[in-house]
């Protein structure tokens, strides 16, 4: 008969071993938990539809969005890269506690932004501004990224997150440390870059490339556009009020439109050239000074970059600060609320140099609304190639 104490050591050992067991059982389950085609995806050959490759004459200082890629010669976008990028993108245990990956905070589902007005850090703390959608950042050719373009470039910028306080508590070293210990990494590091070493530069360049693939061209608006010879006339495909929504973000403020073309370049809709601007959301800056944070020239004092306005019904709410909750709130700012900021853009201001009035009729805003809604990419949320791997 086992007596009171044989049966507690017993049921110890028993304890022990079936802790082990568990362990050894999640070792074994990680070490195939990544769920990648045998194949990669094709990252690489991205076809262009002509009107993102040629100058269709929108207006002043308008260009061809591919003429605008950011994509540096050392770090051109290949199918093992981006599937290498994909994993680290979402790989949650590069964060202190395994808690937050990059898709943390930019969602597939909401066009790699957040449907939170601050994202979630990996200790429940909140960040600073709201998510900024990654589509179409291939076209920024200024190559800054934030919304204060704090990040030189890209590459630059897709390490920074790991190491913020609040998003992903890491340092550069045990970034490189824990993806060194994963047993799927070896492999992709190999197929991406020829061998298996681990380095910050190649999960900088990794995470670019993954970056830098998510480019629409499946939004109701590029269905249309393939119809017509350039953007101005009507699409077969939009309702009328579409159409006229449309007409009213083309045609410049003195010609009885919103001149919305002017910021929102290009038809991948992101602003390449012009830099940060200040859209009157304030009349002064005080808690949040955007660029001038950085550098110091109060001419940026409260500018920030420009965001791309593809997928934009996906990824409400909007602004730097995620004030808006809804494009219907967007609109009426420009329709009605631009503040008059020292630092106000030029081309939010009238003639005397005051914010501008569009007076748009009820209608109209309803208009400008309906066609922002066509520039919303589906497919981008349900694209496999961008999904989690971990799945």
């Amino acid at each position: 008969m086992i007596k009171g104490k044989q049966l507690f050591f017993l049921l110890c050992a028993l304890s022990l071993f079936a802790a082990c067991k568990k362990t050894e059982k999640v070792s074994v389950e990680e070490d195939n938990i990544l769920n990648l085609p045998s194949t990669p995806y094709d990252y690489e050959q991205l076809t262009l539809p002509v009107y993102l490759t040629t100058n269709f004459l929108l207006g002043p200082g308008q260009n061809a969005a591919a003429d605008n890629d950011n994509t540096p010669p050392d770090n051109i976008v290949t199918n093992n890269g981006a599937t290498l990028g994909r994993v680290l993108f979402y790989d949650k245990s590069l964060s202190v506690n395994g808690t937050i990956s990059c898709a943390s905070c930019h969602k597939q589902d909401f066009g790699f932004s957040d449907d939170r007005v601050l994202s979630a850090g990996f200790n429940g703390g909140n960040t600073r501004r709201h998510s900024m959608s990654l589509i179409n950042a291939r076209w920024y050719d200024r190559g800054r990224f934030f919304w204060d373009e704090r990040a030189e470039s890209l590459e630059a910028q897709v390490l920074m997150p790991f190491q913020d306080p609040v998003e992903m508590g890491m340092t550069l070293d045990q970034v490189v440390s824990v993806v060194r210990s994963k047993s799927y990494y070896p492999g992709l590091f190999e197929k991406a870059f020829g061998t298996d070493e681990v380095t910050s530069d190649r999960i900088s360049k990794a995470l670019a490339q993954f970056v830098r693939s998510i480019v629409s061209v499946n939004s109701k608006y590029d269905e249309g556009r393939k119809q017509v010879n350039v953007p101005i006339n009507n699409f077969p495909n939009f309702t009328v009020s579409e159409n006229n929504g449309k007409d009213i973000f083309f045609k410049p403020i003195p010609a009885g439109g919103g001149g919305c073309i002017g910021c929102h370049s290009t038809e991948a809709f992101i602003n390449p050239d012009n830099g940060t601007t200040n859209n009157g959301l304030d009349s002064i800056s005080t808690t949040d000074l955007g660029v001038f944070e950085s550098i110091k020239n109060p001419a940026f004092l409260g500018t920030f970059k420009v965001h791309t306005l593809k997928s934009i019904a996906l990824t409400a709410p909007y602004m730097h600060d995620g004030r808006f909750a809804s494009l219907e709130e967007v609109v009426e700012h420009y329709n009605s609320g631009i503040k008059n900021h020292p630092n106000l853009g030029p081309a939010l201001k009238d003639p005397q140099g005051q914010p501008v009035r569009l007076n748009l009729t009820v209608q109209q805003k309803t208009d400008l609304v309906n066609f922002l809604k066509t520039l919303t990419d589906e497919s981008i949320k349900n694209d496999v190639r961008f999904s989690d791997p971990f799945k």
